[in-house]
């Protein structure tokens, strides 16, 4: 899944929590796994160097293709982090704190990643061994990125309308 669609989904759960910052922080930290659970598109990386028999094994290399992939994935996150906070923060009035605490957790999965790919050593080992080889989903959409894209705008969309369900039958 692309950082938007783990951003605004951790804000969206995060919203079901609007005082407990930290819960919504959990919510969007465990969000992250199931939505890798689900068969999905991701973008190619350039500088990622995979290793067919080891993910764990899997190389960043730093060059110039490291700082377009960077970049990508900055505005990916930049743009999942502006969505989410003009739709919970600016037009829905929740707190601030509270849904950049989902929007965290619902990212910093893939971040740990990269740390576990640059410095083999534990708890990072088995925490991307959990990610990519146990929970990861082994069907991709890489090859079909309009259905992948298209998946994900719907994935987004449901978990909206169910935060805001659950929101409105709780209060």
């Amino acid at each position: 899944m692309t950082l938007t669609t783990h951003a605004i989904t951790g804000a969206a759960l995060a919203s079901l929590t609007p005082n407990q910052p930290l819960v919504g922080f959990a919510v969007g930290f465990v969000s992250h796994f199931v939505l890798d659970a689900i068969p999905h598109w991701d973008y190619p990386l350039a500088s990622q160097k995979r290793d067919g028999d080891n993910p764990l094994n899997d190389d960043i290399v730093i060059n110039k293709d490291f700082v377009k992939d960077l970049f990508i994935i900055g505005f990916d996150g930049v743009i999942g982090l502006l969505l989410a906070c003009l739709f919970y923060i600016y037009y829905l009035k929740y707190s601030a704190l509270v849904i950049l605490c989902g929007i965290v957790g619902a990212t910093l999965p893939d971040a740990l990643q990269f740390i576990q790919i640059k410095f083999k050593h534990e708890p990072f080992n088995t925490l991307r061994k959990f990610h990519i080889v146990w929970i990861h989903s082994k069907t991709r959409l890489d090859s079909r990125p309009f259905l992948g894209i298209l998946l994900q705008i719907i994935i987004i969309g449901f978990v909206m309308w169910l935060a805001n369900f659950m929101t409105n039958a709780v209060y």
